[in-house]
Parts: structure tokens; C-alpha cells; sequence
């Protein structure tokens, strides 16, 4: 079926419709485009694509399927999908991403030249836009979607959050994990090293944290304006200096302005797979997986008793974060590497030996 991508500011992209497709409906939601040549499972189910339209790079799309193993949550969060070309058939088994962006009632568009798209993205910025079945350019439908550009302040972390207390049992240090959006792979890299981790809402009290014995807490990763959560924020604010905290992508975002730091929205965000980031107390640099539209202000961290660890090679974007004297640290990129590079995964072995080294403390006290 045919189908086009109209965006806020009335450019026009023609394509063909696939997936689940709903003739009479058009999806809206703001249109972002992510590098990566490969994992697109995983980027559909990540939460921190909630209320996002997603736009591929990479030319060829599905050749490798779809599988259970590959998912980040048990849905697809992202709006649609917008690819150059579309993989259609099943690949040793695994289900044809048509059929799996039909399971979970998402529409894609193929067919669209997404080079152009992502430098028009570029140059003018991330926008709302929307995809429509028809082939012609319809004034009047554009104009019945005009309340697209004003939904930036939708509260996305609420729609995604768990909604009950959950536990995955292991033999060491209890980790408190609130769930922004959390990946689980992300969860999985806890596991394996062998934290006893239990995952509670975002909206959680920091008195009901504190009821779990936690020996660690992790910021998750999630969609959204981390500005449009203050009450998430002022939780944060009273979980400082008690147990180690590790923040990942929103999760760094909340960290910093429970300190007091501020955030302020990229012009076309960082999604991807190849990201340089350099940790500026070893002169290392990592190629990240990056998923997200906002970003912390440099300006005060210091004053704020916060140091900057790592930067964005490309931008120069602050990329993680440590206090000088509480336990507490965060990076905007996803060291869990999924999808992407695994150089950063030594992150959370140092968020382990640092509770460790807490637990070890007390004990001597």
C-alpha cells in the first residue's frame, strides 16, 4: 500500500506502507534517525524510543529477522518504522520483521530515500511528523495534525515504567533499579554479575527504595525531557551519599539535575552504534551505542562538586559524569551494548566493586 511521511514543517517523503496498516489512521510522533547497521530489534523494543517515529540509515533492513533473544522488552515502543528497503522474507527461521512489526500493531514505511530525510533532520532539527496511507499530498490532513508539535511535554517515563515491584534473585549485593525505561540487557549485565536485583517504578518513593536494603541503586535509561520528571528528580536528590548510584543515558540526565546541574535538548540528538566518546581520566576512547535527544550543561559542574569523565568526540557533549566526594556516577552512552560495541562494559563492574567497597566500609565502621 502506498504511504507517505509528512513532517511538521511540510516536507514530503512517498513510500510504501508495511507491517500493520490502518488505512484510516495516520501515526504521528516525532521523527529521529539512528546509525546503526544492525540491531534493529533491539532499538524497536528499547523504551527509550517511546513516542518516537524511528528512521534507519543503514540501506538494507530485516535481511537477518526477527527472535524473542533479540528484544529489549516485551514490546515495540517506537511510533513506526522508516527504512529504504524492507527485508520481507524469513531468515533461518527467525520471523520476517513485516511479520513482527504486525504482531505488535506497528506500522513501517519503506521506500523512503532516508539519506535525504536524515540530512534534512540535521540541518533543521528533530521534528513531529506523521505517516499516512495515499499517495497524494493532502493539505487538510496536514492541518488536522498540526497538535503534533505540541506534545514535547508528554510524559513518556510514566508510560513506560513498570507498574509493580520485580525481582530477578542473585547471590550478591542487592541492586534497587528504577525502571525509566530500562532495557533488558541492562538488567542481564547486573545478573551476570551476580547482583541480587530488584526493579521498582520510576515514580518509586526514596523511603520505599530504602525499605529494600539496597547496596546499590541504578538510574535506568528512558525516553523523554528528564526536565518533565521533577518529582523523579527530587526521589534522586534524597537517595545521594546513602549507597552507590549508577546512572545510564536519562538515567545521567536525572543524576545531574538532582545535583543542581541543568539539560538542554540536542538540535538532532545521538542515536547509534558508533559513537566516540573519550574518558578523560585515561585517555581511552570508546565507540558507544547512544540513544538519546538531551543532554547535561557543562556550565557549573563543577561548582557543583561534579567531574566530567567523558566526552562526545563529535560535539564535544558532556558523556559521563562522577561526584568528588559521594558515591555516585553516571554515562549518557549504554555500556550494556545492545545494540553496539561492548569497549564501555567495564562500567558495571565498576559500579560493582564500588558497592563492594561501600558494603566493606561499613563493615569496618
Amino acid at each position: 500500500m502506498k504511504g507517505q511521511l509528512i513532517l511538521e514543517d511540510g516536507s514530503v517523503y512517498k513510500g510504501n506502507l508495511f507491517g500493520a496498516v490502518n488505512p484510516s489512521e495516520a501515526v504521528t510522533g516525532e521523527v529521529v534517525f539512528n546509525t546503526s547497521m544492525t540491531g534493529y530489534q533491539e532499538i524497536l523494543t528499547d523504551p527509550s524510543y517511546a513516542g518516537q517515529i524511528v528512521t534507519l540509515t543503514f540501506p538494507l533492513v530485516g535481511n537477518y529477522g526477527t527472535s524473542p533473544v533479540f528484544s529489549e522488552s516485551d514490546k515495540i515502543w517506537a511510533k513506526a518504522l522508516i527504512v529504504k528497503e524492507n527485508y520481507m522474507t524469513e531468515n533461518n527461521g527467525f520471523k520476517a520483521l513485516n511479520e513482527f512489526l504486525k504482531d505488535h500493531k506497528v506500522t513501517g514505511i519503506s521506500g523512503i530515500d532516508t539519506r535525504s530525510l536524515t540530512r534534512h533532520i540535521r540541518s533543521c532539527g528533530t521534528m513531529r511528523g506523521y505517516i499516512k496511507a495515499g499517495s497524494e499530498y493532502d493539505c487538510d490532513v496536514l492541518r488536522e495534525h498540526q497538535d503534533i508539535k505540541a506534545k514535547d511535554d508528554e510524559n513518556l517515563v510514566a508510560q513506560v515504567t513498570t507498574r509493580k515491584i520485580y525481582r530477578l534473585p542473585g547471590k550478591g549485593p542487592r541492586v534497587v533499579v528504577m525502571d525509566f525505561g530500562v532495557k533488558k540487557d541492562i538488567l542481564r549485565q547486573l545478573q551476570i554479575k551476580g547482583a541480587d536485583v530488584v526493579v521498582v517504578s520510576a515514580f518509586s518513593e526514596a523511603r520505599d527504595i530504602f525499605s529494600l536494603n539496597p547496596d546499590g541503586i541504578l538510574l535506568s535509561n528512558g525516553p523523554g525531557d528528564p526536565a518533565h520528571v521533577p518529582g523523579i528528580v527530587a526521589t534522586i536528590k534524597k537517595l545521594l551519599g546513602r549507597v552507590p548510584i549508577f546512572g545510564i543515558c536519562l538515567g545521567h540526565q536525572l543524576l545531574a539535575l538532582a545535583f543542581g546541574a541543568e539539560t538542554y535538548k540536542l538540535k538532532f540528538g545521538h542515536r547509534g552504534a558508533n559513537h566516540p566518546v573519550m574518558d578523560l581520566e585515561t585517555g581511552k576512547t570508546y565507540m558507544t551505542s547512544q540513544n538519546h535527544g538531551y543532554a547535561v550543561k557543562e556550565k557549573d559542574l563543577r561548582r557543583l562538586g561534579l567531574v566530567v569523565t567523558h566526552k562526545n568526540l563529535n560535539d564535544g557533549t558532556v558523556e559521563g559524569l562522577r561526584h568528588r566526594y559521594l558515591p555516585a556516577f553516571s554515562v549518557q552512552f549504554h555500556p550494556e551494548a545492545s545494540p553496539g560495541p561492548q569497549d564501555s562494559g567495564e562500567l558495571f563492574e565498576e559500579f560493582y566493586d564500588m558497592i563492594i567497597k561501600k558494603k566493606h566500609e561499613e563493615q569496618v565502621i
